[in-house]
């Protein structure tokens, strides 16, 4: 039978680092403009202890959002060893488009996936390059679109890339600006004949509840001078965000899980949005206890945010890709290993995927 198969992975991981002691000189404040009470290094000890995060990646002046999913992209193109040529389709995953060093302009047109193409000298036509904005869950949202795209019989070979430079938007008189970095992951996707119990998705599930949580992230003024100012960063209600994940990935995780007819037992590993350590542990947590397993495997979630932080839509195709390549010693996968991608982010979207590596 034919499935969905990543056949070839890539990662771009600037090399500038940021380190937390770097904001130590940094001045934050409140929603409300008020400077926060406790001193900075305190602040930055409190956020680490939460988020895990000691250090972030942020891209070079010089370089665009473009640039770096080019170069995951190309890495995956030439660790498929499949001729660029051949593909159906080039989906870049991202949310603000390129935005220059010293501009807040994001831009969008043309779209990323027809710059990535462009710099990729792809010149075959019939490869459609389009853009996927849902927020942190892009790149899982565009291996569930081109999984359907291939079901449909109208596409074979894709290109899947997440990528994003969110130096470039945020708020540093906000302490939420510390969660943040930038990378790109990517991998292609072939639909091709697999046996019973080879690689390939084994089942998906995707949600957006845009109610009362629409805003839960979204744009803003800065926290500083806010009255003076007419630019808009990007802003997170932190609490709400954490207490809706906890309330609804767990059992749209399971809800995945149930739909492609695998048992929690048989979970190798689960790859899930490096957005906060705490959160995401106990959203796992959580999956196993609605399965009346009171603690998650040992070794289970895999976490690279605390060296790069959160790269939204780049987090899981740069966890996959690590891994993969043997980058994460205390990781592996094994044939036939059945894992799964979930993420969560601003919509706010929710989306799994079970797969058989």
């Amino acid at each position: 039978m034919s499935r969905s198969v990543i056949t070839g992975t890539g990662a771009c991981i600037p090399e500038r680092i940021l380190e937390n002691k770097d904001f130590e000189q940094n001045r934050f404040y409140d929603e409300k403009g008020r400077p926060l009470t406790d001193n900075t290094e305190l602040i930055i000890e409190k956020f680490r202890k939460i988020t895990g995060i000691s250090e972030r990646r942020y891209v070079p002046e010089g370089i665009n959002t473009s640039d770096i999913a080019a170069e995951a992209g190309n890495q995956a193109l030439i660790n498929s060893g499949i001729d660029p040529e051949t593909l159906d389709q080039i989906v870049v995953a991202h949310n603000f488009g390129d935005v220059t060093h010293g501009s807040l302009q994001s831009q969008n047109v043309p779209t990323l996936a027809s710059r990535v193409k462009h710099i990729l000298g792809i010149a075959r036509p019939e490869c459609i390059a389009y853009d996927v904005l849902v927020g942190c869950p892009g790149w899982v949202h565009s291996l569930i679109q081109s999984h359907a795209w291939f079901k449909a019989g109208m596409a074979k070979k894709v290109l899947l890339i997440g990528a994003e430079t969110l130096s470039r938007v945020l708020d540093f008189s906000d302490r939420d600006s510390m969660i943040f970095g930038d990378g790109a992951g990517a991998c292609v996707l072939e639909y091709k004949d697999s046996p019973d119990d080879g690689p390939g998705i084994l089942g998906t599930c995707a949600q957006t509840h845009s109610q009362n949580e629409f805003d839960f992230i979204d744009m803003g003024r800065p926290y500083k001078g806010a009255d003076n100012s007419s630019s808009y960063f990007m802003k997170m209600k932190g609490r709400k965000v954490y207490e809706y994940a906890l309330k609804h990935v767990p059992s749209a995780m399971k809800l995945c899980l149930d739909q492609a007819g695998v048992d929690i037992g048989n979970i190798s590993k689960i790859l899930i949005h490096q957005a906060n350590e705490k959160m995401d542990e106990e959203i796992v947590s959580r999956l196993y206890a609605l399965y009346g397993i009171e603690q998650s495997p040992p070794g289970i979630m895999p976490m690279s945010i605390q060296w790069l932080g959160n790269s939204s839509v780049a987090t899981i195709p740069t966890l996959y890709h690590l891994i993969l390549k043997g980058q994460m010693p205390e990781h592996a996968f094994r044939p036939n290993d059945i894992i799964v991608f979930a993420s969560v982010g601003a919509g706010m979207n929710i989306n799994a995927v079970c797969y058989r590596v």
